[in-house]
């Protein structure tokens, strides 16, 4: 094979994975266009809380509100401001009601999330196996040039020892 074949091959190469690339952003784009549509704003209220709740960020402010909830409430100094003294039976109340309503947020979010990856998954599916369909077809098609130049190799090996045997009569 030729250093222009090559070349050529290369440069067909970067463009086919450049319109593949292309395609698939194109794909990707519509779906979040159809997700932003189709989701209500109580559906974008859960994603954004889940977000924040399966964050290192919640879990900083989360364990500093713990931190100053239990210093506030057991130094002495503090006593003036006790509002839940040990056992903490308000903090244990706010930290279950928080449990209750932050896991069925998150439930809701990573369901909705699960239906888009399966949508998404659908569609690489269809790409796959378009794909798969262009390389079979590209087989085929290099399977009869393979036939096809052996064809040729043989009529031209024919044609050569034809000659060859005329040169030799002469």
């Amino acid at each position: 094979m030729g250093l222009e074949t090559t070349k050529e091959l290369k440069d067909y190469g970067v463009r086919v994975n450049r319109l593949v690339d292309e395609f698939e952003n194109q794909i990707h784009a519509h779906l979040n266009e159809e997700y932003v549509k189709s989701t209500k704003w109580s559906d974008k209220l859960a994603d954004k809380i889940a977000e924040f709740g399966g964050s290192w960020k919640f879990i900083n402010i989360f364990f500093a509100v713990l931190v100053v909830w239990i210093v506030v409430n057991t130094m002495s100094f503090t006593k003036v401001i006790h509002f839940d003294e040990p056992p903490f039976i308000l903090l244990n109340l706010v930290l279950s009601f928080l449990a209750g309503f932050q896991a069925p947020i998150i439930m809701m979010s990573q369901n909705r999330q699960a239906a888009r990856d399966k949508q998404e998954t659908i569609i690489d599916f269809a790409i796959n196996y378009k794909a798969e369909q262009e390389i079979d077809d590209m087989q085929g098609h290099l399977h009869r040039i393979e036939a096809d130049f052996a064809e040729f190799r043989s009529e031209v090996k024919e044609e050569l020892a034809e000659i060859k045997q005329l040169l030799k009569s002469k």
